[in-house]
């Protein structure tokens, strides 16, 4: 699989030009939309929590709850778009998928390369925004690469386990959305785990995208390394997702085509 999808880089990465050159076809502002809906989201949110969870984060200042923000959103966003794009992956390249000589794990590839390039481009927008306003945090900015590899791996495998039974129970395209909504609600992304009441952080605990965010806040948020003891849960359940995600594809792929 790794050889197939070594000869067919080039593939690959035309794929991930064009749907980037696909998905801002005709725009004015191009990749700037990319910013615009997380950005809209955290201005929404800030405006309506800020009161609430400001006096409630480390090192208050008029911009905490906005870096706090924007450190899990950018991160759940990250997660999500995988998850959703790789939800429908299979149903949308069907044709593709019926080319005998094309492999067929680059689809999957390719949406994960897409949503890295997109995850890049607004990120490096917060780190400009930090730098501006003095928050940077400096090279402990460089702990947030291995949480960004893990969030990575876990939507790829939970991405793939849904994109294949999507094809064979088609009312999985609806109903994941909805429920990442409640995913995104019940992940400390908009308050601080210290906002909600004890029985309620104990079961946060077992959420594996909880950790990862906190990683992230803490890191830009706070200026420390995220607590890695607490990653690994999260570790554990990406490489176990990619396994199985890996299993389910490779042994239904014939089933996917005639489905198809």
């Amino acid at each position: 699989m790794l050889g197939s999808l070594w000869r067919y880089r080039g593939f690959v990465g035309a794929s991930v030009v064009r749907d980037f050159q696909l998905r801002y076809r005709g725009s004015a502002l191009g990749f700037v939309w990319t910013l615009l809906q997380p950005v809209g989201t955290v201005v929404v949110l800030a405006i309506v929590f800020t009161g609430i969870m400001q006096p409630k984060l480390p090192g208050v200042d008029a911009f905490t709850y906005t870096i706090y923000l924007c450190a899990g959103i950018f991160s759940w966003g990250l997660f999500a778009e995988i998850v959703q794009r790789e939800l429908n992956v299979f149903i949308e390249h069907g044709n593709f998928l019926k080319k005998s000589n094309f492999p067929r794990s680059s689809l999957p590839l390719i949406v994960v390369l897409s949503a890295l390039v997109n995850f890049a481009l607004a990120f490096a927008t917060y780190g400009v925004f930090l730098v501006v306003i003095g928050r940077f945090p400096g090279w402990v900015a460089v702990c947030a690469a291995p949480i960004v590899v893990v969030i990575t791996l876990f939507a790829v495998g939970i991405g793939v386990l849904l994109g294949t039974a999507n094809v064979f129970f088609r009312d999985l395209g609806p109903a994941i959305p909805i429920l990442l909504q409640f995913w995104f609600w019940l992940t400390p992304i908009v308050y601080p785990l210290s906002a909600v009441p004890d029985f309620v952080r104990r079961l946060l605990a077992y959420n594996p995208m909880a950790p990862l965010v906190q990683g992230m806040q803490r890191i830009f948020t706070q200026g420390l390394p995220p607590a890695w003891e607490s990653l690994a849960l999260p570790c554990a359940l990406a490489v176990l997702s990619c396994v199985a995600a890996l299993f389910a594809f490779r042994s239904q792929a014939d089933n996917i085509v005639d489905e198809l």
